[in-house]
């Protein structure tokens, strides 16, 4: 069994022996302080559909647009809640863990997000939630095939620079959408427990060239067909404007892609 969590030392036993809810109210401190102020205005994660971006954009701030969680987050809101569970908290997501340590294969992906407030002050100590499909377009928990499955989802701290990262798998393409990354903000990891303590519910887009060139390598042929049927402006969630959520990437297939994207809540 491997949960491929970071924690180290004590902090990696204490989940186990306290329970994570326990244990995060412990470590949360001024963490929690800190976004609190920043986002006054509560929970933002609701939104049903990308319209809530055409607002973000009109107000002026900044912010990254309000989206969908989609159907399948495992955040509490919709059948499973994988953020309670010990060994949630890691930066390198493409092993399930628990009673399962299948690693999801694909093209390496390394997912940077650098957290601020409208100001342009860094968040340290927020925690974002991340999860997305598999190179097959499968959700772990949820899909034929992988529902006894937990990878590609994990939650980070932000570091004193309001930085997260994790280490992943190119997503596939598949039916309808556009080839993207889930998150959910929260203002502490005491509060990533579930979907309903989360200020920002948002999503990644990634650019098309990458995507082509992914596309094109073994694994992932169906997302080539997938992929010339969509685009940013036909995507239900993008199509309304995807400046602020389309991340910028660099790398190559090789040696793996980093998408990196500032996100401002």
């Amino acid at each position: 069994m491997s949960d491929h969590d970071d924690f180290g030392g004590i902090s990696r036993d204490l989940p186990r022996l306290l329970g994570r809810r326990r244990l995060l109210g412990l470590l949360a401190g001024g963490a929690a302080a800190t976004l609190a102020a920043a986002c006054t205005s509560g929970p933002a994660g609701s939104s049903s559909t990308g319209s809530s971006g055409g607002a973000s954009a009109a107000s002026g701030v900044g912010a990254i647009p309000a989206e969908t969680g989609g159907p399948y987050p495992a955040d509490g809101s919709n059948g499973p809640n994988v953020l309670d569970d010990a060994g949630i908290v890691r930066s390198d997501i493409r092993s399930s863990f628990g009673s399962s340590t299948t690693t999801a294969q694909g093209v390496p992906l390394r997912i940077e997000l650098t957290l601020t407030d409208t100001a342009g002050a860094a968040l340290p100590g927020a925690a974002v939630y991340v999860w997305h499909c598999d190179r097959e377009g499968r959700y772990s928990l949820y899909s034929r095939g992988a529902t006894g499955e937990n990878y590609l989802r994990g939650v980070q701290a932000a570091d004193p620079a309001g930085k997260v990262s994790f280490t992943s798998i190119f997503p596939a393409c598949y039916q309808g959408r556009w080839p993207h990354v889930h998150f959910e903000v929260y203002r502490s990891l005491a509060d990533a427990t579930s979907s309903g303590n989360a200020v920002r519910t948002t999503q990644l887009a990634l650019p098309k060239e990458t995507c082509e060139a992914v596309y094109a390598t073994d694994g992932y042929a169906a997302s080539v067909r997938t992929l010339a049927q969509v685009s940013l402006a036909s995507d239900m969630v993008f199509r309304d404007g995807w400046d602020r959520q389309l991340a910028t990437v660099t790398g190559d297939v090789t040696s793996g892609f980093t998408a990196s994207l500032p996100v401002v809540v």
